[in-house]
């Protein structure tokens, strides 16, 4: 590499957005396999860990937490239904609220998920501590990019 290529702004290997694309798809690629035995992908990982952490859940409740747009939502939610894992009923004092709650499927995948973030950090061979700013400063990018970091 030549000094000219580290400088330019627009070299590839300097691009904030490509570094991201990357390590987004890099990182998946070491949830993959973890994920498998418990029969979830990693977006119904994420559905779960979600509501894992606070149910029930409004399907518009659960977009906001995921930053995920209901259309990309709903099939995630129907394969997870089928699954056994969670349920999708309309709430008696208000129809047009679609609530989500876990069944005890779900519950107890929870167990099971418990070994997910060790074998992540395992695989990735990084010391937590830095996994911890990494996470830290990928969330100021986040709250810069979308307007909350100001």
């Amino acid at each position: 590499m030549t000094t000219e290529q580290t400088t330019d702004p627009l070299a590839l290997e300097r691009q904030v957005c490509f570094a991201l694309v990357v390590a987004a798809r890099t990182v998946l690629s070491v949830y993959r396999p973890v994920l498998e035995p418990l029969g979830l992908t990693h977006p119904q990982y994420l559905v779960m860990l979600a509501l894992w952490g606070r149910e029930p859940m409004s399907v518009r409740e659960l977009s906001e937490a995921l930053q995920l747009d209901p259309p990309t939502l709903s099939p995630l939610l129907k394969r997870l239904e089928a699954s056994g894992l969670l349920e999708r009923r309309r709430l008696p004092e208000d129809q047009r609220t679609l609530a989500v709650t876990l069944t005890d499927a779900g519950w107890a995948l929870r167990e099971r998920a418990l070994e997910v973030p060790g074998k992540v950090v395992e695989a990735l061979g990084v010391d937590v501590a830095e996994l911890e700013r990494l996470r830290d400063g990928l969330t100021g990018v986040i709250d810069a990019a979308t307007g909350r970091g100001r």
